[in-house]
């Protein structure tokens, strides 16, 4: 029963965050280029835009914005703002598995991030741009332009689908299906189950009308091959195990005993520049074991995986950066403990 119940939640929560991630990596290439010209309007508005980027799921918006910082079109404080900003991946499952939680979360992180910024900023001064950022291509398509919905090639695209087009498609029809019949997520009709459909109909109108260097590149070989199969089993694997430990072991007692001790633990897994282990704090929270706090402060100091660009690039911006956000993430960790949320 334990591995059935993980099995349907995952296949649920991946499920969302595939369309999810189909309609936003649409979007951000829709709107490629907007991001630098507002960057112009000065420091506010930079920190602003910065935490917006941090504030989009996935790893997008902080690739952009280490890209800019690379070009030297963003501060320092303004990347610390779109890296305490953003959930990486992780921000899909929580909207996934508690909307109305994960938005407050998602509000106070772009918060939070916009006033680190600005103090990164008043107390760090880096001389100019520093030798150790030097300009280098990150896989963010920047060369692409894309016109994502060319009227007079679509019906021959659909005549012509390419495998890639025809398994997204399927796959998407599949999910409508269970969603529909309620075999996985809400077992009613509620606004979870009509925005699951909904979410399915964008997603589904996005692969049937994309051109195929788009469809292939971003939507194939990007969601597809690299985030959805790690999502799907990191999220079963933490499901399971989560669930097998809770039923011979209170975990909830021990960290509400333990309440400093699991946001040290939270803050230093924060730090690994990969999606995945934080799940198992996002589940925590979603059992009630875990307080919101420290789920906050786990989310202030990890990135989901948008800072290896820059830990590839230098890592003493990434350790400097890093820093920041772990300051942050236990004095806001500590203010929420203490406040008893």
């Amino acid at each position: 029963m334990i591995i059935l119940n993980a099995f349907k939640h995952s296949l649920m929560i991946t499920g969302f965050i595939f369309v999810m991630m189909l309609v936003i990596e649409y979007i951000n290439v829709q709107t490629r280029g907007v991001w630098h010209d507002v960057m112009k309007r000065g420091k506010w508005m930079q920190y602003v835009v910065a935490a917006l980027l941090g504030a989009i799921p996935g790893c997008l918006g902080a690739f952009t914005a280490v890209t800019l910082f690379s070009h030297g079109m963003m501060s320092l404080g303004a990347l610390v703002a779109t890296m305490i900003a953003t959930s990486g991946d992780e921000a899909f499952v929580m909207l996934a598995m508690f909307p109305g939680k994960a938005l407050l979360l998602i509000a106070l992180t772009f918060l939070i991030g916009i006033v680190s910024g600005f103090l990164t900023d008043k107390f760090i001064k880096l001389p100019g741009k520093p030798d150790w950022l030097r300009e280098k291509d990150f896989p963010l398509h920047e060369e692409d332009n894309c016109i994502c919905f060319p009227r007079g090639e679509i019906k021959r695209q659909l005549q012509q689908s390419s495998m890639e087009r025809v398994l997204l498609v399927g796959i998407i029809l599949m999910l409508s299906a269970v969603i529909f019949t309620g075999k996985i997520g809400p077992a009613e009709w509620n606004w979870v189950r009509i925005t699951l459909l909904i979410s399915m109909l964008v997603s589904l109108f996005i692969v049937s009308t994309v051109p195929e260097h788009f469809l292939k590149e971003h939507l194939w070989n990007h969601i597809v091959k690299v985030h959805i199969p790690k999502i799907f089993l990191w999220t079963f694997g933490t499901l399971l195990v989560i669930g097998v430990l809770m039923q011979y072991i209170d975990i909830t007692t021990w960290i509400a005993g333990n309440l400093v001790i699991t946001l040290l633990i939270a803050v230093l897994i924060g730090i690994i520049p990969e999606s995945g282990p934080h799940l198992v704090f996002v589940t925590l929270f979603f059992n009630g074991t875990l307080p919101f706090g420290i789920l906050l402060a786990n989310s202030i100091v990890q990135d989901g995986h948008g800072m290896i660009p820059l830990l590839a690039e230098s890592k003493r911006s990434f350790l400097l950066v890093k820093s920041i956000n772990v300051i942050v993430g236990l004095m806001v960790g500590l203010l929420f403990i203490g406040i008893g949320l």
